[in-house]
């Protein structure tokens, strides 16, 4: 079942492969095997943030309260949920450590929801007073950091008809590959610019067994037009794994705006979840079914056709 909260679902499932496996899996969380359900409902969040803390975590604590009472055990939040600077330097100000007053407070809102929180692009203060780290911080249903990744492709770009922009003139980049066992499956964690990268997709899903790519993203409102939904769904299906996309929407301010356009893609590239309003604050929710990856994965099996490393290393 997909749903979509304050929305309506405007893909439709036009393939679909029979489910192969049992109704239920093993997995491990916290070094522990846990026996789940085959399938598993998360939500992916769409909201404007704005240059104001408490009202941005106004936000995502109603959006957190939606998710949950829908029944999702994992919510995504875009990236710079917590604050969106209006002027050079400001979110810079703010920005703090992970054990900071700003992460507790949606380490609360996690474990009072019992909901497990995917915050993408958290302004987590660097290694000087120049620099933070934009960090995707996955926090567990009690309220404790699981995961946390800095961004490892930073966006300097002259976007075309559009803004110039220099994120590494404040932000230090990641250089770690991330993924996470959770209820969820093995989550692949990325944010954002990451997504023109598929070779670390590449790397999540061969290297590192993902089944379900995490992309919170501000993508601009041309970029976005012009590929946002190409590249989601081709990183879906190059990779066989679910791919979450929470985006920003919407104008945060005089100078910057969000496309929007949250999506839910499947292991085939379908479309399961979108909010029927591209630029709206809300919702949509849709079932990890893992019966599906592993069947698109048994019925095209790119893991064991693809070249090894050495092959392309070969002399001409």
């Amino acid at each position: 079942m997909n749903l979509c909260l304050n929305t309506e679902l405007t893909s439709t499932r036009s393939f679909r492969y029979k489910s192969t496996v049992a109704s239920a899996r093993t997995v491990k969380v916290a070094g522990k095997s846990i026996s789940m359900a085959n399938s598993v409902k998360v939500a992916a969040a769409q909201m404007t943030s704005v240059n104001n803390l408490a009202v941005n975590f106004a936000t995502c604590s109603r959006l957190v309260k939606e998710a949950a009472s829908a029944g999702a055990k994992l919510l995504c939040l875009p990236e710079n949920f917590s604050f969106v600077g209006d002027l050079q330097g400001e979110s810079l100000k703010i920005a703090e450590p992970l054990d900071g007053p700003i992460m507790k407070g949606y380490c609360s809102l996690a474990r009072e929801s019992n909901i497990w929180l995917s915050l993408g692009g958290f302004q987590e203060k660097g290694s000087d007073d120049a620099h933070l780290r934009n960090t995707h911080v996955l926090i567990d249903d009690n309220g404790n950091i699981r995961s946390t990744y800095s961004k490892m492709h930073l966006f300097d770009v002259d976007v075309p008809g559009g803004a110039v922009y220099k994120e590494s003139s404040f932000t230090e980049a990641g250089k770690d590959i991330v993924a996470v066992d959770s209820p969820f499956g093995r989550l692949g964690v990325t944010v954002c610019y990451d997504l023109r990268f598929p070779e670390l997709y590449q790397q999540l899903r061969f290297h590192h067994d993902a089944q379900v790519l995490l992309v919170p993203a501000a993508f601009t409102t041309v970029t976005g037009q012009a590929h946002w939904e190409i590249l989601l769904r081709a990183r879906a299906i190059e990779t066989q794994c679910y791919v979450i996309a929470a985006a920003q929407a919407g104008k945060h301010n005089e100078k910057r705006e969000s496309y929007g356009d949250t999506l839910i893609i499947d292991p085939w590239g379908t479309i399961v979840g979108r909010l029927s309003d591209r630029t709206s604050t809300g919702i949509t929710i849709a079932d990890i079914d893992f019966s599906l990856i592993d069947s698109v994965r048994a019925k095209m099996p790119v893991s064991k056709h693809r070249k090894p490393a050495e092959f392309w290393n070969q002399p001409l």
